[in-house]
């Protein structure tokens, strides 16, 4: 686990890239992280919302 670590807390709005940003400090490389992030959009534990609307994330 790398040393930087960032701790979020729960019921805040954040973007795509925050979301990356706190999987990565927590994996040891990209692929970790796209694989994390993918799997987190794909079983609907993390939402992506676009002007108020839940958006369905596909993953490929």
């Amino acid at each position: 686990m790398k040393k930087n670590q960032q701790i979020l807390k729960a019921p805040q709005t954040l973007s795509l890239g925050d979301l990356i940003l706190a999987v990565s400090s927590c994996t040891k490389n990209t692929r970790e992280t796209v694989a994390a992030v993918a799997d987190l959009l794909g079983s609907g534990r993390v939402r992506v919302e676009s002007n108020g609307r839940f958006t369905r994330a596909r993953v490929c």
